[in-house]
């Protein structure tokens, strides 16, 4: 039970200091659509009371919540009839004055995620804030056991890897996706930039990738996009790739290891061709 006189204070992994009101909490709205999934997975079903329109994981569980509006568009009326005793929170997904306005209200832990251990620190530390520590140990065990039986290539095939068009996006480096190529055993041409930056077909038929990465998120590429870019580029073998496995820093990392294992196996036989 809660103690009326105890504190429980925990830090976020901007290092913001929050307080929750009861622990383990009983009334949690997820922001992240990718950490939405690992709390159901983590056991938490029955009190996770809201979330966003692009929770869609586990498939169908999402659905009997409360949707309170997109990752940038959060409806706080909706959140001010759960009336939340935990929101979670993610810098680069949820607007930043969208979630101070939260945070004068309600206790809210935003992760900040570019690598593959803040991955795992997000996961350890959800599990302490939801009283599920025992579930999270375990699953960050699978995970890193899973990332260890990825195959080391002897030599990296160079990738670029695309999230937009109109214009063009690319990958960079301070990213979860530049350190998820690279656990995948790909080279980013574009590590030499930050974060997502702009560029054009010129630039990329410079840089001469073996292979482009066409993501599903967050723009839905598609095969008629793919057979696009090999008429613009026949210098390159192009890849509808899942954008889940290499965005979706949670409970998805389970499957990713594998995922990547196989994608780079693919990618081989692709050049080879």
């Amino acid at each position: 039970m809660n103690n009326k006189n105890q504190v429980y204070q925990f830090k976020d992994q901007l290092n913001d200091h929050l307080e929750l009101p009861v622990f383990p909490p009983q009334r949690i709205v997820s922001l992240v659509p990718s950490i939405t999934e690992l709390l159901f997975d983590l056991g938490l079903e029955n009190r996770i009371m809201g979330v966003t329109k692009f929770c869609v994981h586990p498939r169908g569980k999402c659905k009997s919540k409360e949707i309170i509006g997109g990752t940038k568009n959060i409806h706080l009326d909706k959140i001010d009839r759960i009336q939340p005793d935990l929101i979670i929170a993610n810098k680069e997904e949820n607007e930043k004055n969208q979630v101070e306005n939260l945070k004068k209200s309600y206790p809210v832990w935003v992760s900040d995620v570019d690598h593959f251990k803040d991955a795992l620190e997000m996961i350890s530390t959800i599990g302490s804030l939801t009283g599920s520590g025992d579930m999270a140990k375990n699953m960050i065990r699978e995970i890193e056991s899973a990332f260890t039986q990825i195959p080391v290539p002897k030599n990296k095939i160079k990738v670029a890897y695309l999230i937009w068009q109109k214009p063009y996006m690319a990958v960079g480096s301070h990213t979860f996706i530049h350190d998820m190529l690279q656990r995948a055993g790909f080279e980013n041409i574009f590590a030499d930039a930050i974060r997502y930056p702009e560029i054009s077909l010129e630039i990329l038929n410079q840089r001469r990738p073996e292979i482009i990465f066409l993501s599903s998120e967050p723009y839905p590429f598609k095969e008629k996009h793919q057979r696009e870019f090999e008429q613009l580029l026949p210098n390159s073998k192009i890849l509808l790739v899942d954008g889940e496995m290499f965005s979706w820093y949670g409970s998805r990392m389970l499957i990713s290891g594998k995922y990547f294992g196989d994608l780079q196996e693919k990618c081989t036989k692709t050049i080879r061709a």
